[in-house]
């Protein structure tokens, strides 16, 4: 029998706080047991990955309870701010970490703590290609230890779209990485064209930021609709003519692949894991446009969606064209399963 014990953000099914990441973590537990192993969960309550320290002494108290040799999948969110916790673990324990981003990218704080925590994991999943690459880059991390395992998505009905494309949605939690003020500012320049555009995402990560949003000079044009899951974001989804997403960054981006399941094009910025995420048809054309993070890029790509119906339809034929071509969470759950039995497979640890 096969067991993986993962370690989980204590908030990872909080309704009120969805997030890639969590749903990515979900859909792999269910997808290991689904496919034979035993998984136990251990949720981690705490401010991560900026813990206090009695959230550092209870995910030492979960390490230190399980067996030894045990095979730990690690959520890098708690991960990366506990090194120290993981440095007493690791000579008994098979640690792999699970790195949906490199948070020391971002934030300098934390690069030390992730890139000893990277090293030290027996091996490291990240959910893309790019994440992959830029990890063993950044971190000098030996190639055979870090194996990409990318999202999936659920087959969805095709949007039907609007023939004036109008129709503009963001989903995204509303925080600066974000880039919905990016957005903002380049609708600010189409005021003269028809459209409307939603935004879709909690309003808590950030209030002081969601505040400046709502007092754009554009904003009341604009509905935000706060968090929504299940039929409410698949309303959202076939309602709409174009997914943008505006981010800064981003490791990879589940919602371009949602939209794609639908036939729905995408406008996102060029960096990261985001092309990866949109990905070629079958023929090699995009099945959306690609722009860097600033707003004029922004704004001349969204007036060419709303003023050229023949790119309109170009675009769409290729997302339909894409779609086909997408993968489902049982084959992100094989990668993973993968990388767990080649790391539980080998000799036993020394101590």
């Amino acid at each position: 029998m096969r067991t993986v014990h993962v370690v989980l953000p204590g908030g990872v099914d909080d309704p009120a706080a969805p997030s890639g990441g969590n749903v990515y973590d979900r859909r792999v537990c269910a997808g290991l047991a689904a496919s034979g192993w035993t998984v136990r969960e251990h949720p981690v309550p705490g401010g991560w990955p900026y813990p206090a320290a009695p959230d550092l002494t209870r995910l030492a108290g979960v390490l230190a309870a399980l067996p030894d040799d045990a095979v730990v999948l690690l959520d890098g969110l708690v991960a990366v701010a506990a090194p120290d916790v993981l440095a007493t673990g690791a000579p008994r324990l098979r640690l792999v970490v699970l790195a949906h981003m490199l948070f020391g990218e971002t934030d300098a704080g934390l690069r030390h703590g992730e890139s000893r925590v990277l090293r030290d994991a027996a091996a490291v999943v990240t959910t893309s290609r790019w994440c992959r690459e830029r990890a063993i880059e950044a971190y000098a991390l030996p190639p055979d230890r870090v194996h990409p395992a990318p999202p999936g998505v659920d087959a969805a009905p095709l949007a039907p779209g609007s023939p004036a494309g109008t129709r503009l949605l963001c989903v995204a939690a509303l925080a600066p990485h974000k880039g919905h003020d990016l957005l903002l500012d380049a609708l600010n320049t189409l005021r003269e064209l028809p459209w409307t555009c939603t935004f879709v995402g909690s309003p808590d990560r950030d209030p002081a930021y969601v505040a400046r949003l709502r007092a754009h000079p554009v904003a009341d044009r604009v509905a935000f609709t706060g968090v929504r899951t299940g039929a409410a974001l698949a309303a959202a989804f076939g309602a709409a003519d174009l997914l943008v997403l505006p981010s800064r960054g981003e490791s990879y981006g589940m919602v371009v692949i949602e939209a794609l399941a639908r036939g729905i094009p995408v406008l996102a910025t060029d960096g990261q894991g985001l092309p990866e995420a949109l990905g070629a048809a079958p023929d090699a054309s995009l099945p959306g446009l690609l722009v860097p993070a600033e707003s004029p890029a922004i704004a001349e790509a969204l007036r060419d969606w709303l003023t050229d119906g023949d790119l309109r339809g170009r675009l769409r034929g290729a997302a339909r064209a894409r779609r086909v071509g997408l993968t489902g969470w049982t084959r992100t759950a094989e990668q993973v399963g993968e990388v767990l039995s080649r790391v539980g497979a080998r000799r036993p640890l020394a101590r």
